[in-house]
């Protein structure tokens, strides 16, 4: 690959990451994340407490970017959850499928009508195949899972738990192209209330369990925030990281507001020696990846 082509896609992943999106090296001319597996986690680095997968990796630091892009032509993948972004996968029928299956684009356009709404306009992205990307924001406080067919056939959706190849990406059958809108447009109402996962039924907690999950809570919050303080040079990134993620299970169950969390452990990683910066792009991801996986209360004692 040509010096100019590997400088596009550093472009092309850094434009990405000005738009607010996360992103993350994919193996040279695939689709697939150049990042290790959990199987080969030498927990060490990013991963020092504990295996960190590309949707907890991904990033919008510049400086980062470059570092990681100056190894290898990567493409560059979208973890769509941490972005903000729902994106809409029309695929183009595989070789398997039946002679008449529609792809999906048609199958969008026969949704939109039966919804008696307009195509909406948005960023789009032409795959290699010939199918269709298309880029939604999520409103503020909307968690809305990847899907797969929900809304039709040949259609999925990446939201949180999914990825999309960001555009400039090359594959041996050709690129990710921009073909349409310079900007993601808010994802339609009637779509988010198809996409909405429907919530479950909370039984109220007693009030004598509340209390004492309380107590627990904020008990917590000051040995992970003293724990913090005191971490030594070489450790402290890591400590921050532990105890986001001890803590972001009682953000998820309610015992604990993020704000409080989070002014808590910055302050504390500032304290200790790290940069404003540091703190915040660490407990942003701990703290995601903690409250996604801890939506159900278990024994805390």
């Amino acid at each position: 690959m040509t010096h100019d082509a590997r400088s596009a896609l550093l472009r092309a992943a850094l434009d990405a990451a000005e738009r607010g999106w996360h992103v993350f090296p994919l193996r040279p001319g695939t689709k697939r994340p150049a990042l290790h597996g959990e199987a080969s986690c030498t927990g060490t680095g990013e991963c020092a407490a504990g295996h960190r997968k590309w949707e907890q990796r991904a990033t919008t630091d510049p400086d980062r970017i470059r570092a990681a892009w100056s190894r290898a032509p990567f493409n560059i993948g979208v973890a769509a959850g941490p972005s903000g972004l729902v994106v809409v996968d029309l695929d183009m029928p595989k070789p398997e499928d039946d002679a008449d299956a529609p792809c999906g684009v048609t199958s969008f356009h026969g949704l939109c009508e039966c919804a008696g709404r307009a195509v909406p306009t948005t960023l789009t992205v032409r795959t290699p195949s010939g199918g269709r990307h298309l880029y939604f924001t999520t409103p503020p406080g909307i968690r809305l899972p990847s899907t797969k067919g929900t809304l039709a056939k040949k259609i999925d959706t990446r939201a949180w738990g999914g990825y999309v190849v960001a555009a400039g990406s090359i594959t041996p059958a050709g690129p990710y192209e921009a073909v349409d809108g310079p900007v993601a447009a808010p994802l339609p109402s009637w779509l988010l209330s198809i996409l909405k996962p429907t919530p479950k039924p909370v039984q109220a907690p007693s009030v004598a369990l509340t209390a004492q999950s309380s107590r627990y809570a904020d008990t917590a919050l000051a040995n992970e925030t003293r724990n913090v303080t005191s971490a030594q040079h070489g450790g402290r990134e890591a400590a921050l990281f532990r105890a986001a993620r001890a803590l972001g299970r009682f953000i998820a169950w309610g015992d604990l507001p993020r704000s409080a969390v989070e002014d808590a452990l910055q302050g504390a990683g500032e304290a200790a020696g790290l940069t404003a910066s540091e703190c915040r792009s660490t407990l942003r991801s701990a703290l995601n990846w903690s409250i996604a996986h801890n939506q159900q209360r278990r024994e805390t004692a």
